[in-house]
């Protein structure tokens, strides 16, 4: 299963923002990677800063190119603002949507918890992280992994991080995707125009 395993600090660097979740390694050194990057003061072109968004959209949800050339195909062919579609389409993946829900601090974590069964979406164990969850359909932890340290961390860390199109039952430990979020109710800082702007050539 395709994923990124390399330094995550340098890459949050390169883009200025700690995408990867609370970085204290980061916090001392948010300046872009490499001998001279205090002293970088080069421009990107149009081209450079598209390609920038699109690195930053991949890494932030943990998807590999070809992964994210599917869903923006799959974004162009439906109705709406093709950004704003593609986002939706990348907040429902099931690594993402047991992220937002709390159950794990980062996206890894919850790519991890799902790749070993940890995860159930309507009763049923979904081991596959890019799963698209649909509106209606309950995400929850498997009855035997309720216990696990990181679960039950990252529960009680995040029981105030919820999002409007997401229901949170704590009596269960689970949640119901209740929508496709809207672009206004996604907190990533990412401007998806660049995208179908690099897309579109």
């Amino acid at each position: 299963m395709a994923r990124y395993t390399g330094p995550r600090t340098k890459i949050a660097r390169k883009f200025g923002e700690a995408i990867f979740g609370p970085d204290k390694y980061f916090e001392h050194r948010n300046y872009p990677p490499g001998q001279h990057g205090q002293n970088r003061r080069g421009k990107l072109s149009e081209y450079g800063q598209q390609l920038k968004e699109k690195q930053k959209a991949k890494y932030t949800y943990g998807v590999l190119e070809r992964q994210f050339r599917i869903a923006y195909a799959d974004a162009k062919r439906s109705k709406g603002v093709t950004g704003e579609v593609l986002l939706s389409i990348l907040e429902s993946r099931l690594d993402n949507v047991v992220y937002r829900l709390g159950i794990a601090p980062t996206r890894a974590a919850a790519r991890q918890l799902v790749s070993h069964k940890h995860i159930v979406v309507n009763g049923s164990v979904v081991n596959i992280p890019s799963f698209r969850v649909k509106p209606g359909q309950v995400v929850g932890v498997r009855e035997k992994s309720k216990s696990l340290q990181v679960v039950t961390d990252s529960i009680a860390a995040n029981s105030a991080a919820r999002y409007s199109w997401l229901q949170w039952d704590a009596n269960t430990l689970s949640g119901t995707f209740l929508n496709l979020p809207e672009r206004a109710d996604i907190p990533e800082n990412i401007k998806e125009q660049l995208i179908v702007d690099l897309y579109s050539k």
